[in-house]
């Protein structure tokens, strides 16, 4: 099912809308209607902001699905948008399920955000801004915290504007103005009340340099965020599940291990 996050989004430009946004902002729903409550997943594709994956969504809630928890893979909007919609869509995502927490039959203090690539970023950038470059609420979903309760980072784009950074992606994100380099760079911004952590990537990675991830854990250890971090030896750029992937395969259950210390497999 998708549910659409507005009637008519914020910042929505016709003259954006290309095959990537037609249709956006929305959520497709993976819900678990068991009559129990369920912690629950917002997924964000990756895509380098240009696009959105789409062997990084459903495939991915399916699996979480089969381990009891629900999701909704997010379809956010990309280039020519730039930010703060991306950002934007994903805090009204995270919004918009704890307001009908009920309905849904989730726990609203069970709600975390991952993302895979680019998507890895907009999930870090929601953890760290889920209460800035905020806009005037346009209703009560609006007026709901944003914070999710873990953070997962698949992959992930992280630094903008060094060496190792992944510039396609920043430049759709931002465009020509480069002025919040600084802020989107996610290890610059680690905040003393984000979720734990969860972080995997690989060596061979030939995309997003798995120093992101790196720096990443680094800047979390700085300011005492719980982290759990595997780099694997093999996999390129997108490897999504890893099924095929020996060593790299095993990504998801270290993942589900680590739900189950951090109480979220209800």
């Amino acid at each position: 099912m998708k549910i659409n996050l507005w009637d008519i989004p914020p910042m929505y430009n016709k003259d954006f809308d290309n095959e990537e946004n037609v249709g956006c902002p929305s959520m497709d729903s993976y819900i678990i209607n068991d009559g129990n409550k369920h912690s629950c997943f917002i997924i964000c594709p990756g895509g380098g902001y240009s696009h959105r994956a789409d062997h990084e969504g459903g495939n991915i809630a399916e699996e979480l699905n089969k381990i009891g928890i629900s999701a909704f893979v997010l379809n956010y909007r990309v280039a020519p948008y730039h930010h703060p919609v991306e950002l934007m869509d994903a805090k009204r995502a995270l919004r918009y399920v704890r307001y009908h927490a009920d309905k849904f039959n989730i726990d609203p203090d069970r709600i975390g955000i991952m993302g895979f690539s680019a998507g890895g970023h907009l999930a870090c950038i929601e953890a760290e801004y889920y209460d800035s470059f905020e806009q005037e609420p346009v209703d009560e979903i609006d007026r709901v915290s944003a914070k999710p309760d873990l953070l997962v980072l698949c992959y992930s784009v992280i630094t903008a504007g060094s060496e190792i950074s992944h510039s396609r992606s920043i430049d759709c994100l931002l465009g020509e103005d480069k002025s919040l380099i600084t802020a989107m760079s996610c290890e610059q911004n680690v905040r003393g009340d984000m979720p734990p952590v969860f972080i995997w990537h690989t060596f061979a990675d030939a995309s997003v340099d798995c120093r992101n991830s790196l720096v990443m854990a680094a800047s979390l250890k700085e300011k005492n965020i719980p982290c759990e971090l595997h780099l694997f030896p093999e996999g390129k750029h997108g490897s999504d599940l890893a099924a095929d992937i020996e060593g790299t395969s095993q990504w998801f259950s270290l993942f589900v291990n680590w739900l189950k210390r951090n109480d979220f497999c209800i």
